[in-house]
């Protein structure tokens, strides 16, 4: 009797372990984010529809998610000039201004809200410091290995115009 009801059990655990193993798991966005993101495109748009690619037509950049809730984010012109001295504490103004406006970066916490379709950024420290301590939402689409996020707060010093940015997760 004994070895069958240890038989019962084995075969018991075995099945609930296939069955487990049969479903989809069920990780929470903010889990599924976890990882590195290669940039795909940023366009501003304007209120009359208009598109600008603020970082060019390829603009390069990494976004990285962790598992305890931090983030960073780079973006940078994919073409930009070489400061001709050699040394960016000597650049002209023109160079200092291609420098500026051909970059963004921040960093800090994030969090997910799954039923508002939002991410919200903590943001800690930023190459553009205006944003430094601010809490900005961002409404995504997520596809699993896309994921597409509307900036309202951005660098255009309160122009109507929005970001749109897009990622590709790295694999």
């Amino acid at each position: 009797m004994k070895k069958i009801i240890s038989l019962l059990l084995v075969l018991g655990s075995v099945s609930i372990l296939y069955a487990q193993k049969d479903q989809p798991s069920k990780r929470s966005l903010q889990q599924q984010l976890i990882g590195t993101w290669t940039l795909l495109s940023v366009d501003n748009i304007y209120a009359d529809g208009s598109r600008v690619h603020p970082y060019g037509e390829n603009p390069q950049g990494l976004l990285i998610f962790d598992e305890k809730g931090n983030y960073a984010i780079q973006i940078l012109k994919a073409v930009r000039p070489k400061i001709a001295s050699g040394d960016k504490n000597k650049c002209t103004p023109e160079e200092s201004a291609a420098l500026v406006q051909g970059s963004n970066s921040h960093f800090g916490k994030y969090e997910v809200d799954e039923k508002g379709s939002s991410i919200t950024f903590n943001i800690e420290h930023a190459f553009y410091p205006n944003w430094e301590g601010t809490r900005q939402k961002r409404i995504y689409t997520y596809t699993g290995d896309e994921i597409k996020y509307v900036v309202t707060h951005t660098t255009q010093g309160g122009q109507e115009v929005i970001a749109e940015v897009a990622w590709r997760r790295l694999k």
